[in-house]
């Protein structure tokens, strides 16, 4: 028995890559049920982070094998909005402790023993006509090392990331940030822009995008025909908010 048991530890620890965080039913396919793993636990060969989650010990969850174990429980999730342009290496302000945006398909709430280490809010959003398991220009990322895509958290395309932070304008996102946002986006892709604006369900986000683009002379706004973008009705689309009146014109 106790042969069996310490194999079972070893198997685990070989298969377990550092900060990656395991669930009952992982351990459950390498064998491992849940009175094992409190024998685990009490030994100090398993750290538990919260009912069903846990770790080795002194091997704190890393941020990527975080994510895409949360991944698994909700729906569409994934780093979008100023968190994905900052992975991308577009921002206006380094924080030490920046928030991570997350955005998903479901209402849902994200984990305590996830956000103690990781400041996040997670926003369940459906700002294009997609389905849950097929996002629009939401891919696995790669950093710039060229590490492997295999178990990479999801993230939004900066074209999408863009979109995501303008839909927020006037809710919880200040129109000057996005503004300077913008500002450095000349590289976007018109095509994958073009991609996304034509199956946004916010007319708000999609007016808002071309008159900032305009008005910042971005490249890719002059590849993109409003006419064949849903613009809304002929009326402008006004909001108020702490920063004033936002007008945006068809």
């Amino acid at each position: 028995m106790a042969t069996t048991i310490r194999n079972k530890l070893k198997r685990l620890q070989s298969r377990l890559a550092p900060g990656t965080p395991v669930t009952s039913e992982d351990l459950a396919d390498l064998g491992i049920s849940a009175d094992l793993a409190v024998h685990y636990v009490r030994a100090g060969w398993l750290e538990r982070l919260a009912r069903g989650v846990y770790c080795r010990p002194g091997d704190p969850p890393a941020l990527h094998p975080s994510l895409t174990l949360l991944q698994r429980s909700l729906q569409g999730l994934h780093v979008g909005g100023k968190s994905a342009l900052d992975w991308h290496g577009i921002r206006q302000y380094v924080s030490p402790r920046p928030m991570l945006h997350l955005y998903g398909w479901q209402a849902g709430r994200l984990p305590e023993w996830f956000t103690l280490r990781f400041p996040a809010e997670y926003h369940r959003k459906r700002l294009f006509r997609e389905r849950p398991d097929a996002l629009m220009h939401v891919r696995p990322f790669e950093n710039r090392q060229g590490a492997s895509r295999q178990g990479a958290p999801l993230v939004s395309a900066p074209e999408r990331a863009l979109l995501e932070v303008l839909s927020e304008v006037g809710v919880r996102q200040p129109l000057q940030e996005a503004r300077e946002l913008v500002e450095s986006t000349y590289s976007l892709r018109a095509a994958v822009l073009r991609d996304l604006l034509k199956r946004c369900t916010s007319v708000k986000t999609v007016r808002l995008c071309l008159q900032l683009g305009r008005e910042l002379s971005q490249p890719w706004v002059g590849k993109l025909d409003p006419s064949q973008l849903p613009m809304g009705s002929g009326r402008p689309w006004v909001s108020r908010s702490a920063e004033g009146l936002l007008v945006l014109k068809p």
